[in-house]
């Protein structure tokens, strides 16, 4: 996976003990972007050690004469279809290397989808709303916004109290595997239509969420009504670190049970989880267009929106 990096510049494939390097460069680049580093060294690691990410053909590193990272690219396939996100790092004082690691990458993500029987790749790159030089990198490729994703945050300044359980609604934490399966069942359903959405059987779900350093098992709530798994909500640590919040990574309604207020109950019980565990706020992610209530169900119970993230699409 490499296209024509300039002379001068060496390039490797990633290892386990890079992470640190990959973090300080995508930090240096949020911060002159959103004025923070927004991913932590975890995130970093978590993609590494991903099961699906093979460091072998998937990502690339860029170092100059002095051994200073200046590059960092990859490709990620999601689950057996034709869609792969990627993503372009580069050391603002080395603009030469971004057409040809751009070009290395969506190369790579035609790889990934041939290789998976496709005969073409949906690729997909995650841009910050602020990041106009990105974005004017992503149109010149043949790249269109596609949709976004807005950052939510629910603050917490004190206790929170738990709400009611509904009529006949039990709730069951991921310590187990029968609930960790119904959870993920629940999920595939809820998530089906949702854009970008790549299905995943159990073990591979299971393996990607294991693999996580921000995974906790008792943070994965399971709510049956009269039995039947008809929600689920997967907490994580993923936003720990320097903000001391919770993650909401899914959160899930089966179809047939929707309209209930199962996904407000859900959502409810989370924040009074994370500020039992001494969180300042609970943080998740949704999709601005994708045609449910989900993003107005967020607002109405007090979430705010402080970052957007918009995904820009080229099939190749």
């Amino acid at each position: 996976m490499t296209t024509s990096i300039p002379a001068g510049y060496v390039t490797r494939r990633p290892r386990a003990d890079d992470a640190p390097r990959i973090h300080e460069l995508i930090s240096l680049c949020d911060v002159q972007v959103i004025g923070k580093a927004d991913m932590t060294l975890d995130d970093v690691a978590d993609q590494i050690n991903d099961p699906s990410f093979d460091l072998g053909t998937d990502g690339l590193l860029v170092h100059d004469t002095t051994g200073r990272l200046t590059g960092w690219a990859w490709a990620w396939r999601k689950g057996t279809g034709d869609n792969v996100d990627i993503d372009v790092v580069v050391h603002p004082a080395t603009p030469e290397l971004t057409g040809p690691l751009w070009d290395t990458v969506i190369e790579r993500a035609r790889g990934i989808t041939a290789g998976l029987g496709h005969d073409r790749a949906v690729v997909d790159i995650a841009l910050y709303r602020e990041d106009g030089g990105k974005r004017a990198l992503a149109a010149a490729r043949g790249f269109g916004a596609a949709t976004t994703f807005v950052r939510l945050r629910a603050d917490h300044t004190g206790p929170v109290g738990h709400p009611a359980l509904p009529a006949g609604v039990t709730v069951h934490d991921g310590l187990t595997e029968e609930v960790r399966r119904q959870a993920h069942a629940v999920e595939q359903a809820g998530f089906a239509e949702h854009f970008g959405f790549a299905p995943k059987g159990y073990d591979e779900w299971y393996d990607e969420l294991a693999s996580s350093a921000s995974t906790d098992w008792s943070q994965l709530a399971l709510a049956r009504l009269d039995g039947e798994p008809v929600a689920m909500l997967l907490g994580t640590d993923a936003f720990l670190g320097d903000e001391n919040c919770g993650y909401v990574r899914r959160l899930a309604v089966a179809p047939a049970f929707r309209g209930r207020g199962l996904g407000r109950f859900m959502l409810r019980r989370a924040f009074a989880e994370d500020a039992g565990r001494g969180r300042a706020g609970t943080y998740l992610h949704v999709d601005a267009n994708n045609g449910t209530p989900a993003l107005g169900l967020y607002l109405s119970v007090g979430m705010r929106q402080v970052l957007a993230i918009d995904v820009w699409r080229r099939t190749v």
